[in-house]
């Protein structure tokens, strides 16, 4: 038996329940991983809400994580046991002491990545690279607005934008949450609790607009963002922290000849040669030092529930990774 969070019924923060588990042994095609460090991500409240939809109950929440290969199923070549890996997407479960996982969804985490950076980087990491690498291909010379610029896409967006020669302006709440986006690559920073954000975007392009919007709040910024657009500009929304936007019509989007998508990850990681491209783009970038990987906030994983409300109501920045109660005494130390 194992420690883990487990789900019995939709709802807020309150409906995380630590408990014991029975995992069992890989089967063909699967390993067997101790979790050393969880990433936190929006996607979990999203699941815990109900937001996105989930086949069973009760489950067991989270979708990156990384650790310690200690079983191989049958068949398995190219894992061995004692080998480092992280993964993100594809399965959910990783809230838990140990994981079994499809083997073809994990990669091996470089030597240089420690396991709570690996858990940080990888689901936040890999989007981004989406994000500026295929949706809308970040080049010299483009201006880019930046929802939720310190949050853990956020930060990693703002820098990965910067190195590839963009104009980045990104919204935060706070002044520390500024200085934060500033370090990160923003080139200006807009206090959306004390200015119009789309009159200062307006502002800041001299009336142009941007070439294109990262959107991850939703319901709050959408119209805000598809107003801050240039002709032919692009509106990625890749979440809906604040709630589901509003239905576009589609003669709107005609006024500016706008692009609008709602990309996931699951769509650009869906061949191992995706996953395997997109993770080491950002595991190469993490070793140049193009991206700065913000591990701001570590809980123990019985507290994920107090996790869940401090993301939720905005009082973390950067990365918030669960650590395994029984590893929680190593990250005091």
């Amino acid at each position: 038996m194992v420690k883990a969070i487990r789900v019995y019924e939709l709802g807020g923060p309150e409906v995380l329940k630590w408990e014991d588990v029975q995992i069992g042994e890989p089967n063909e095609g699967e390993i067997r991983v101790k979790i050393q460090a969880i990433g936190l991500n929006f996607v979990d409240v999203y699941i815990r809400k109900g937001v996105y939809k989930i086949a069973t109950m009760p489950f067991t929440p989270g979708v990156e994580a990384a650790g310690v290969v200690t079983a191989v199923g049958p068949g398995i070549t190219g894992w061995k046991v004692g080998d480092v890996v992280a993964y993100a997407g594809g399965s959910m479960g990783s809230y838990s002491e140990e994981q079994i996982l499809p083997a073809n969804k994990v990669v091996p985490l470089p030597p240089s990545i420690n396991p709570t950076v690996g858990a940080s980087i990888m689901l936040k990491g890999m989007t981004v690279h989406y994000l500026v690498r295929c949706c809308f291909k970040v080049e010299p010379g483009h201006i880019v607005l930046v929802h939720a610029a310190a949050g853990g896409v956020g930060s990693l967006l703002c820098q990965w934008a910067n190195a590839l020669g963009a104009t980045v302006i990104g919204t935060v709440s706070t002044n520390e949450k500024a200085v934060q986006a500033k370090e990160d690559g923003c080139h200006h920073v807009i206090i959306y609790k004390e200015e119009d954000f789309v009159a200062r975007v307006n502002e800041i392009t001299s009336g142009n607009g941007v070439h294109v919007v990262y959107d991850s709040v939703g319901k709050d910024t959408f119209q805000g963002s598809l107003a801050c657009l240039r002709p032919r500009g692009f509106m990625v929304n890749f979440g809906q922290s604040s709630g589901t936007p509003d239905p576009v019509p589609l003669p709107s989007l005609g006024a500016k000849a706008l692009f609008l998508t709602r990309p996931s990850l699951m769509h650009y990681s869906a061949t191992r040669d995706d996953l395997l491209e997109a993770a080491g783009e950002v595991f190469a970038n993490v070793a140049s030092g193009v991206l700065r990987v913000r591990v701001n906030h570590k809980y123990p994983l019985s507290q994920a529930a107090q996790a869940h409300a401090d993301l939720e109501s905005r009082k973390t920045s950067g990365s918030v990774v669960l650590i395994p109660d029984c590893l929680w005494q190593d990250v005091l130390n």
